[in-house]
């Protein structure tokens, strides 16, 4: 074993505990969807029925939705569903498909990260010492959300380094890839549309 693989091997419970972590977050950040739909079904019923409505409730959407948004990003990406294309991926051979997702994870995605998480801390911190407040009346305070950019993006970075550790320890054999038989959502949607289309 070579001084590379008893890196990625060593490497590899930790990986396993932080997508366990992910995975748990995110089954319960995603909760909160549910919770955005009710604030915002009752924002409007109270609108409506009392001609009456609330900076903060409306606010209150918009940061349960970030919230989402931004935590939810690295279970997205555990889960091999963020954004790409799809139907020309699954068309590339398996090596080419994981020097993408390698030179990705390694150039593009962590370096975001970083420098988001670099940018993002003034920017919370300065609001948080203000004690910034919404410009709207009655509105939240804007640091909690403006804390949500810099732990969305942290998380993801860790999130990040677990993949790109998995994914090379996968080129090099020492694990089996775990979406290797997976069906992207798009790619069986096509597939069932063209045959309906066959059938008829």
């Amino acid at each position: 074993m070579g001084t590379l693989d008893a890196v990625l091997t060593a490497l590899l419970p930790t990986t396993r505990v932080i997508d366990a972590v992910t995975t748990w977050l995110g089954k319960r950040i995603a909760w909160l969807i549910l919770v955005a739909v009710i604030v915002s079904t009752v924002n409007a019923s109270v609108r409506k029925i009392f001609d009456t409505s609330s900076n903060s409730w409306l606010e209150l959407q918009w940061v349960l939705f970030s919230m989402v948004f931004l935590l939810c990003s690295p279970w997205t990406l555990l889960a091999n569903e963020h954004i790409r294309i799809d139907i020309v991926n699954q068309m590339l051979p398996k090596m080419v498909r994981n020097w993408i997702d390698t030179i990705g994870h390694a150039f593009f995605l962590i370096p975001l990260t970083v420098v988001m998480i670099l940018t993002g801390f003034p920017f919370f911190y300065r609001s948080l010492l203000i004690n910034e407040q919404s410009g709207n009346a009655g509105g939240l305070p804007q640091w909690p959300s403006k804390a949500l950019v810099l732990l969305g993006f942290t998380f993801l970075l860790v999130q990040g380094v677990s993949e790109l550790i998995k994914r090379i320890a996968i080129m090099r054999d020492l694990i089996p890839d775990p979406h290797e038989n997976q069906v992207d959502a798009l790619v069986a949607e096509v597939e069932h549309i063209v045959g309906a289309i066959e059938k008829r």
